[in-house]
Order: structure tokens, then C-alpha cells, then sequence
């Protein structure tokens, strides 16, 4: 039940700005983004010591993926394929485009269901396997949002229909300039809407043994720039642990 916030903004300097809070057992080993994977050392993203993909990464080329569960589907089962890896694959790629063709053509019984966002300098995409089938659809410009539910589901989702208002609303972060406090706030809330429960915050505090264990923020640079992308990392629940720079 994690999140991801995407805001895409075509023709600007920075055409995108993303942030994503990762909520899982906190007893599951994991390692901060770095480049875990011999093979593959054009990826930093994060480590899931449990089954050796990752949660959440960039590529060489400015490729952002990252994967989360859909409803109802925590956690591993027999007979099925990691979720973790498909970050791996969709980083295997140069562009959103590739990507997003590549993981709408895998066997959706293989893998539990799931959400997946790519995205690039240019497109960007929501990827959901439920139904025993995968569909691929690419996100507008402006701000949205991916939980456990359909991207922007307002209706189905009570952290979306509390937060995605909020982000919309809220200043833009100014990656040149550093400045990402708007969203780090919202990130570091644990307020929920009335008729929710702890598990609609940003931020979730340990619920037997679940909660937030980590943040990230990532700006992407237009092509014509000669920016390189930013990866901010905070290691802990974003209401008491500071972001890191990620050396790319």
C-alpha cells in the first residue's frame, strides 16, 4: 500500500517531479538505493534483501520506475514471480515508451497483481495487472497519484480522495533550487480523513508490524538540459528521518 505522486509538467525545465512513500512489514530486509546488481550497473534503485529486486529506482538514461501492490495482495505467493523484478526489467530499458510496451506484454498470472509507474522525460505510464490481465495507460500531464487502487481513484482510495487535493494544491518543489518542502510535508503527514483509519495516511506509524519505511524525491531534467536528475533518499519514516542525496 504505497504511493506514488507524479507531477508532469511537458516543456518545463524540470518536466518531471515525482515522490513515493513505501509502506510495508517492517520486518522485511531492504537497502537503501544504490547499485546493487552487477549486472546491471547502469540501475540505482533500492534493495529488497528478502527476493533481490527493488521497490523503486532510476536507470542511466533518467528511466524512473517503480511497483507496488494492489489491493488485498500483500506479500508473496506460491507459483508466482516477485514483483520486485519488474523494476529490474522496466530498468532495462532507455525510455518510458519501451518500457511500459515490454511489461504490458508479460503473463499476468505470473505475478501477483500490481501497480506500476515509468516514466521519463517525456511520457510517462500506469501499468496495472488485475483481472488476470495487464493494462497499460499513460498518465496526463498535471499531478497524480497511484496507490493500491486505480491511478487518481478518489472513490476508491481515502488516500488519494484526502491527499491528491492537497498535492495539486500545494507549490511545485523547485529541484534547482533544492526546495522540496511542500511535498516533504505532506509525505511526513499522518493525518487521515474522517472514516479512515491510520492506514489512509501518507505516513504510517507501526500497525502491527506495517508502516512507512522509507521516502524518496526524483526530478527529472528536459532533454535539452545539461541537469542531471535528482534522487533524494530518507532512510526511515519521512516525519523523523532526513532525505540524502543518491549518487547516480
Amino acid at each position: 500500500m504505497c504511493s506514488v505522486v507524479i507531477l508532469r509538467r511537458p516543456g518545463h525545465d524540470w518536466p518531471v517531479l515525482l515522490a513515493a512513500n513505501r509502506d510495508e512489514m517492517n520486518n522485511r530486509p531492504w537497502l537503501p538505493p544504490g547499485r546493487h546488481w552487477p549486472d546491471r550497473p547502469w540501475v540505482v534503485a533500492g534493495l529488497d534483501q528478502q527476493a533481490g529486486g527493488s521497490w523503486l529506482g532510476l536507470n542511466g538514461h533518467g528511466l524512473f520506475a517503480g511497483v507496488m501492490n494492489r489491493a488485498g495482495s500483500l506479500g508473496p505467493a506460491a507459483g508466482k514471480r516477485s514483483r520486485g523484478e519488474l523494476v529490474l526489467e522496466a530498468l532495462d530499458h532507455a525510455d518510458a515508451l519501451e518500457a511500459a510496451k515490454a511489461l504490458g506484454a508479460l503473463e499476468p498470472r505470473s505475478y501477483r497483481p500490481f501497480n506500476m509507474m515509468v516514466a521519463d522525460n517525456r511520457d510517462g505510464f500506469w501499468i496495472r495487472n488485475a483481472d488476470e490481465s495487464i493494462a497499460v495507460t499513460p498518465i496526463a500531464a498535471g499531478l497524480s497519484m497511484l496507490t493500491a487502487h486505480d491511478l487518481n481513484d478518489e472513490g476508491g482510495s481515502r488516500r488519494i480522495r484526502h491527499y491528491l487535493p492537497l498535492f495539486r494544491a500545494a507549490p511545485a518543489p523547485d529541484p534547482a533550487a533544492g526546495d522540496w518542502r511542500a511535498w516533504q510535508e505532506l509525505l511526513a503527514s499522518s493525518h487521515f480523513a474522517a472514516g479512515g483509519t491510520p492506514y489512509d495516511a501518507m505516513t504510517i506509524h507501526e500497525q502491527s508490524g506495517f508502516e512507512t519505511l522509507s521516502s524518496a524525491l526524483i526530478a527529472l531534467p528536459s532533454p535539452e538540459s545539461e541537469s542531471k536528475p535528482v534522487f533524494l533518499f530518507a532512510p526511515g519514516r519521512p516525519d523523523r528521518t532526513a532525505y540524502e542525496i543518491v549518487t547516480l
